[in-house]
């Protein structure tokens, strides 16, 4: 047995010699190897051969300065970090003018900025795409709807003045294309209205530092002696906010603010109003920028309340002095020791708004004899339950409590009653009141929507119409309104003569569409020479045409047609501009009611009567058409045929009323002119 491991023994050394001789050829190989290498590496490798394979042990040193070579500069970045330099300073001015403009202000230069940048867009997609086939594909339809999606975000983001701007064009879209028509009527949703806090720096600013509770002698804690105000605001709009108090001697009352982000924006606003106007009359070769002067002037007075006061103050002793008026219409007392440019105090109105048709023609179950609440400027009463209720909520709700009483007993109890008034007299005084603002008086209130009317039952059960919010007026001149009156009766009498003397003064070249655009209907009395010469849709070239092309041919001759209206620029009276926005609203509240009165024939017949009870003509010229108005009269009986035609029509359910027959007439020939007429302004 020992013998057999002897040889197992001797094989096992033999082989781990030749291991280890193997280990030291592989050793001999690599350091030849490393020897052809560079120095240093060489001797590292060599050092740790050595330490390796020799008995006695050497620790690691650390390589010497000269071993290491020449060092070299670091790498710098001298590009990136000038770019991060500008970067940083450019990103801090921006911030500090960015701030600047929110504080002194109110952001009027972004918003000015913003106004450029979709205003440049919006021209530039009708530059390239206006045309039959637009470059972009598409349609002409589709370019109008992203044009008017444009606008109106701009003018919702903006806000303020914007939304006051964007309301005017909503009453005149008629002439707009649908698309605008359609985005536009979005305009008249009520704005956010500020916060208290906003309200009350507003007050201290405008009244010597003195604050709410001291002006207007009100308690937020319901303290005996004194008066309330609510905190939240009854009616918030683009300018201007209302809120309701009862001043300590009960006078209810109506605060008008305006938002203080106003006054700082209004002068932002208008220039680049006035700017983009500038461009686009250059760009689209249209004579428009001649009425923004006007335009901004009005627009800025209605942000002077003190201007807004006298305006009222004017118009309230007009309709006393006027016998046909007084008693029908009402306009708020102003309390001149509570007014500045931003603060406006009048007498509380209870009323229906003119839109609520429900409210005004329903049964009338307040009891014989008796009226609608403040009726001819009466006290409104305030009991000692109102006052209880006053202080819970004071207590309860506090920024928002709703103070007021309702005083809607006359609805009955079920809420279903109303004023009991016919539709006939509310519209008759209403037209009588703007027709003597015209022709009469040639003071005009230029915003008379259905939220600026307020409808009241007298004790006798007649309508009272009250009028507020007096801040956009035009006074017309005397030779003015007498061109105006005159003009008018002719388009009555068919008189074209007169009428193309007139618009020949004011610098038209195109009377037959100017006629038609001031009786809201077609002018069957002219040549038709300029809706001949501009239109020509009969025609057999006309005919082979594709949709596309007809379609973009008519709003070109739309945009004609503004050039022949607007001919002489320095002759057009600016003043039309509102007259024709009062008679646009006028028109629409009387076909809002069902077309109750012959609207056209009430104007005609003030036009005419106020030319011979004008005191500034010559006794002769009066006496003159005095006798022509007794003439007048006969043609307005034909009217009186139409309007009861239309009327038997209307009870036998064969069509609609007059205005609702002119208007689709209207329709018609506008859509000649490329514009499609949707009147429903004020639904929603």
């Amino acid at each position: 047995m020992f013998r057999n491991r002897i040889p197992n023994l001797c094989a096992r050394q033999a082989l781990a010699r030749r291991r280890f001789q193997a280990c030291d050829a592989a050793h001999a190989t690599r350091s030849l190897t490393l020897a052809r290498l560079p120095s240093r590496r060489a001797n590292q490798t060599q050092s740790r051969s050595i330490q390796t394979h020799t008995s006695s042990f050497e620790p690691l040193r650390p390589p010497s300065p000269a071993s290491l070579g020449k060092p070299q500069a670091a790498r710098e970045y001298k590009r990136s970090r000038k770019w991060g330099r500008r970067l940083l300073v450019w990103s801090a001015a921006l911030g500090a003018l960015y701030v600047i403009d929110r504080q002194a202000f109110a952001s009027g230069v972004g918003r000015s900025l913003r106004t450029f940048g979709t205003g440049l867009f919006v021209a530039l997609d009708y530059k390239l795409n206006f045309r039959a086939e637009p470059v972009l594909g598409g349609s002409i339809e589709d370019l109008h709807l992203r044009s008017a999606e444009r606008l109106f975000d701009l003018l919702r983001a903006n806000g303020g003045l914007y939304l006051k701007i964007g309301q005017a064009i909503a009453m005149q879209s008629a002439l707009l294309p649908p698309e605008f028509q359609k985005m536009f009527a979005r305009m008249f949703d009520d704005a956010p209205q500020d916060a208290w806090a906003d309200v009350e720096r507003v007050i201290r600013q405008d009244f010597g530092g003195r604050g709410v509770e001291e002006v207007f002698g009100v308690s937020f804690a319901g303290e005996q002696g004194k008066g309330l105000m609510e905190r939240r605001a009854r009616a918030s709009a683009s300018v201007a906010q209302v809120h309701w108090a009862r001043l300590p001697d009960g006078r209810e009352v109506a605060i008008k603010l305006q938002k203080p982000e106003i006054a700082k924006q209004v002068g932002w606003d208008l220039w680049a109003f006035k700017v983009v106007m500038k461009t686009y009359s250059w760009w689209f070769d249209l004579p428009l920028y001649s009425i923004v002067p006007f335009i901004t002037e009005r627009l800025m007075l209605e942000t002077d309340f003190e201007s807004e006061a006298r305006n009222s103050v004017v118009m309230r002793d007009l309709v006393n002095s006027e016998p046909s008026l007084k008693g029908r219409v009402y306009v708020p007392v102003v309390y001149p020791e509570f007014t500045t440019k931003r603060v406006l105090v009048t007498e509380w109105i209870e009323g229906v708004r003119l839109w609520d048709k429900g409210a005004t023609g329903g049964r009338w179950l307040g009891g014989s004899g008796n009226g609608s609440p403040g009726v001819h400027g009466a006290q409104l009463q305030f009991t000692q339950a109102d006052w209880e209720n006053a202080r819970r909520e004071l207590r309860e709700n506090p920024l928002k409590e709703k103070l007021k009483p309702e005083r809607d007993t006359w609805k009955g109890r079920n809420g279903k009653g109303g004023l009991g008034l016919s539709s006939k007299e509310v519209m008759t005084t209403m037209v009588d009141l703007f027709s003597a603002q015209i022709f009469k008086w040639g003071v005009v209130h230029c915003d008379p929507h259905p939220g600026n009317i307020f409808i009241r039952r007298l004790p006798s059960g007649k309508a009272e119409l009250v009028l507020i919010d007096h801040g956009l007026y035009v006074y017309m001149s005397p030779k003015f309104r007498h061109q105006y009156a005159l003009f008018w009766k002719s388009l009555m009498t068919f008189d074209n003569k007169m009428i193309n003397e007139v618009t020949e003064q004011w610098g038209i070249k195109a009377p037959d569409l100017f006629a038609s655009a001031t009786l809201m209907r077609p002018y069957e009395g002219g040549d038709r020479s300029t809706r001949g010469h501009i239109i020509n849709l009969g025609s057999e070239e006309n005919k082979r045409k594709t949709q596309a092309q007809r379609h973009f041919e008519a709003q070109q001759r739309m945009k004609q047609g503004i050039r022949e209206i607007l001919a002489d620029e320095d002759k057009w009276p600016q003043e039309l501009i509102f007259i024709g926005r009062n008679m646009r609203i006028v028109q629409g509240n009387n076909q809002f009611m069902g077309s109750p009165i012959n609207r056209v024939k009430i104007m005609g017949n003030w036009a005419s009567r106020s030319l011979f009870q004008d005191p500034n003509l010559p006794l002769r010229e009066r006496m003159a058409n005095a006798w022509r108005h007794l003439l007048f009269k006969t043609v307005l009986f034909a009217t009186d045929v139409a309007f009861y035609t239309f009327k038997v029509r209307q009870w036998l359910g064969w069509g609609g009323g007059m205005e609702d027959e002119v208007e689709a007439r209207m329709r018609d020939m506008a859509k000649d002119f490329g514009v499609e007429l949707q009147h429903e302004v004020f639904e929603g």
